[in-house]
């Protein structure tokens, strides 16, 4: 057995892995030697898996922060869609509305990730019914009025003449349900805890997508036998999970967090997770030379 160190990026934000892997099992997928890659987004567009969920946060890390927007969108009796496929059409044209308004006022293209979520009767065990407390979760990019991006929730046709004529023109129109734009505030872990909660109910099931204009999570190439297991189990003790140590290893990044979890099969397992500090500026000789 040896010491795998994994490295997972997206934009400034980096997750690393130090586990355990087995020589046998190494054997049997080896190959070429690997080179930076694409993270495989999950198949299954769900949210019940560990990986699926893992990724999102990766995803919405690398992409979005303070300022941006996360929207909740509910639907009234009289809109309530009958199948989820449909729920998705309508937040789909929502979307495409929201990206014609953004391209229009000359704003960067929507960047998005798309939570959908919805559950069944406790007395419809095969889904044969319609589905009931059916949501949205829009996390995107900042630039639009919330007021706007909370307007453009309707079946309706908006008269976006009215509307820059007399911004009270927005009230008259009709929101298929409750909306919400809030914008996002970030700690230590960036996005995380947003990520984590449009992720919540277990008990419900959870569709996700995505713009393709997003930054996508790259998993560098491995760094194996780095770490000894005696290493590992001692930084894993440590008062400080070794946090002095790993600092010096990733000196351009700031660390956020350090877990350590031990399973009986295989021993310690570290986690961490990063922020790449910012480039300092360098002063130039020019601009010296005039204040000297």
């Amino acid at each position: 057995m040896f010491y795998r160190e994994k490295k997972v990026d997206c934009g400034g934000y980096r997750e690393v892995d130090i586990i355990p892997r087995t020589e046998s099992a190494e054997r049997a997928v080896r190959g070429k030697r690997r080179k930076r890659q694409r993270v495989s987004e999950p198949k299954q567009k769900d949210l019940n898996e560990k990986n699926s969920k893992r990724y999102l946060v990766q995803l919405g890390n690398g992409n979005f922060g303070a300022g941006d927007l996360h929207v909740t969108l509910t639907y009234s009796a009289k809109h309530l869609p009958q199948t989820v496929e449909e729920a998705e059409r309508r937040i789909g044209n929502y979307l495409n509305r929201v990206a014609y308004r953004r391209k229009k006022l000359g704003l960067p293209p929507l960047k998005y990730i798309l939570v959908t979520e919805y559950g069944y009767a406790k007395d419809d065990p095969d889904h044969a019914g319609s589905p009931v407390r059916i949501h949205h979760h829009v996390i995107m990019n900042a630039g639009l009025d919330r007021d706007e991006v909370e307007m453009m929730w309707t079946a309706e046709r908006i008269n976006w003449r009215k509307y820059d004529a007399d911004h009270s023109y927005g009230d008259t129109v009709e929101r298929m349900g409750y909306v919400n734009a809030d914008r996002i505030q970030t700690n230590e872990n960036g996005i995380e805890a947003l990520c984590k909660y449009v992720m919540k109910n277990p008990r419900g099931k959870k569709r996700w997508s995505s713009s393709r204009n997003l930054v996508r999570p790259v998993e560098r190439p491995p760094a194996d036998h780095k770490h000894t297991k005696k290493k590992v189990e001692a930084l894993a003790k440590s008062t400080d999970q070794g946090r002095d140590f790993f600092q010096k290893q990733f000196p351009g990044y700031t660390i956020t967090e350090i877990k350590p979890e031990y399973y009986e099969e295989t021993g310690w397992h570290i986690y961490l997770k990063m922020w790449k500090k910012p480039e300092k500026k360098q002063k130039s000789k020019k601009g010296r030379k005039k204040r000297e």
